[in-house]
């Protein structure tokens, strides 16, 4: 069959339709670690969100400077991000993909949703923001409407025994609520990069799990990082049988050399390889945004080139 106009338009909609906008309140905040602060949101435009679980993102609008709560000129699906980008940069509030760590719905009916954020000062606008997060704050985000949505990219095949993980700082609150969705019976071998000792969440987990935790010397940095995660791989012994799918997140660099280990040294199925680089060594956020604007973000595609 081959797709027409009208195909295209009313898979665009039907795309934009799985996500809205959404009021976010800071109802209170929990330090976690050395670098995790956790922000618990509320609101009532909460009831219709619908987070598909695993690594479900949000994009979240965090205020710059001295504002306490989001200004966004147009909340409507057609003109929302050319009115956005067309703030004056000083007023323009960033913006920001994180992880839902988790939603729930207390015994009174009030929808809560956790965001694990990691804290490094000032050097970050999401940081900042984070660690000045007081409750009552309110900020706007976008987010997943219906459960099964674009935005989760956890999608374990049929017929994957095996799960195998990295994740960097950046991604642990996306693999901690991986881990918490799997059933029991799952075998999982995962490899959690943290920049401190007391970085080491304690994770739930029913899967049948094996954790490696590399805790990041001070100052280890670019290639010298990268060549600490692959050794630690290359000195693992993984499941003789059984069919592995991996899921690598964190910083862009590493990420690639981890799939091209599993592919080219370990034979996994590049097909069976999710990978997303959540930043990049040498490159700014914005930097970052500005190419996925352009259309240069890397592939995600499980069957691109190494």
């Amino acid at each position: 069959m081959t797709a027409t106009a009208s195909d295209a338009a009313t898979e665009t909609a039907a795309a934009a339709a799985h996500f809205r906008f959404f009021t976010l309140e800071v109802l209170r905040t929990r330090r976690l670690g050395h670098s995790f602060l956790r922000v618990t949101f509320g609101g009532e435009s909460l009831a219709a969100f619908r987070s598909g679980g695993y690594d479900q993102s949000l994009s979240l609008f965090l205020p710059v400077g001295d504002q306490e709560h989001t200004e966004l000129p147009s909340t409507d699906e057609d003109t929302w991000f050319g009115a956005w980008r067309g703030m004056p940069d000083e007023v323009r509030p960033v913006m920001r993909s994180y992880t839902v760590r988790e939603q729930r719905r207390t015994e009174a009916g009030a929808d809560e949703v956790d965001v694990d954020f990691v804290l490094h000062g000032d050097s970050s606008p999401a940081s900042r923001w984070a660690g000045r997060a007081v409750t009552g704050r309110r900020i706007m985000a976008i987010g997943p409407a219906v459960a099964e949505n674009k935005s989760v990219r956890f999608q374990r095949p049929e017929g994957t025994d095996t799960v195998l993980m990295y994740a960097d700082e950046t991604a642990l609150p996306a693999a901690a609520a991986i881990l918490d969705r799997l059933p029991a019976g799952t075998r999982v071998q995962a490899w959690f990069e943290v920049p401190h000792e007391d970085d080491r969440l304690g994770l739930h987990t029913l899967a049948d799990t094996d954790i490696t935790w590399i805790v990041r010397e001070k100052g280890a940095g670019g290639p010298a990082r990268t060549e600490r995660v692959l050794a630690e791989l290359r000195a693992a012994r993984l499941p003789a049988d059984g069919t592995p799918y991996a899921w690598l997140a964190g910083e862009a660099g590493t990420i690639r050399a981890v799939r091209r280990h599993l592919v080219q040294e370990r034979s996994v199925d590049r097909r069976a390889v999710r990978f997303t680089g959540y930043w990049r060594l040498g490159a700014s956020e914005e930097q970052l945004l500005a190419e996925a604007y352009a259309g240069r973000a890397p592939s995600e595609d499980p069957t691109s080139e190494l």
